[in-house]
């Protein structure tokens, strides 16, 4: 072996280090911390979606689950299933310190981003102050400056806030999602249009209650994109149109 090659090779071995989801070896020098047939196993939301949450659907309209959704973000869009695996590194992601993640969640989510004519802001989704605190940082923030620099698209970090903190979501139906959500989030007042950026779409509610506090504020247009997109609740569009209902009154209410 001649001396450029043994230096390379140990320095692969001073560098390897495990992927973040199957435990195997990562030699190479900027590798991604999820190896490539990891990577490769993330199941893609194939078109058509719903033009509304992006879920996959036959026709490309609107699913049966968005009849009654209250107006919010113009459409959807998530890279990835949630299934276990990918979790499991969203855990890691937002819990765990892992906020290197984000480049690799980010490089997925690329494709999926529009292009726009320069009046396009990635705005991450809000944390409150103390959850941001309990974590070090705001995964959607993470996840949108990766986005930022993949793209050259501009990101907004103060365009939107947490006016109070929230229940955690992670048990809420989607009625109760809604009705927590109510009056959290203020917006500085802009025209642009926002690209609502987050790991997760779970419901919509979230984003769906953002996108309604930028529009109110005066953007153009928003839409949202995250890494990943849960299975769809068990519920049908009489349900969704309760959910719009209680979010009405609550808003009233506050």
């Amino acid at each position: 072996m001649m001396w450029p090659d043994a230096l390379r090779a140990t320095e692969r071995w001073l560098l390897a280090a495990e992927c973040m989801s199957c435990g195997a070896t990562v030699t190479e020098a900027g590798e991604p911390l999820v190896c490539e047939m990891c990577r490769i196993r993330w199941r893609a939301l194939p078109d058509p979606v719903c033009v509304t949450c992006g879920e996959p659907t036959d026709l490309g309209v609107a699913c049966r689950l968005c009849a009654g959704w209250p107006d919010g973000f113009s459409g959807a869009r998530s890279a990835v299933r949630l299934d276990a695996p990918v979790r499991e590194l969203i855990h890691a992601f937002k819990y765990d310190g892992w906020w290197r993640l984000a480049e690799v969640f980010a490089a997925r989510m690329l494709p999926l981003l529009a292009s726009s004519d320069g009046d396009t802001d990635l705005v991450p989704v809000p944390l409150s102050r103390r959850r941001r605190i309990t974590r070090g940082y705001n995964q959607a923030t993470r996840l949108a400056d990766a986005l930022g620099r993949l793209s050259g698209m501009p990101v907004d970090r103060g365009r939107i806030c947490r006016l109070r903190d929230t229940a955690t979501q992670t048990r809420l139906t989607p009625a109760m999602r809604m009705a927590n959500l109510a009056g959290a989030f203020g917006v500085t007042p802009s025209a642009r249009r926002a690209v609502l950026v987050d790991d997760v779409f779970t419901t919509g509610a979230t984003l769906s209650s953002a996108a309604t506090a930028l529009l109110d504020g005066g953007a153009g247009a928003v839409s949202a994109l995250t890494f990943a997109r849960a299975a769809p609740p068990l519920t049908d569009a009489a349900t969704r149109i309760d959910i719009t209902t209680l979010l009405r009154s609550s808003e009233a209410s506050v």
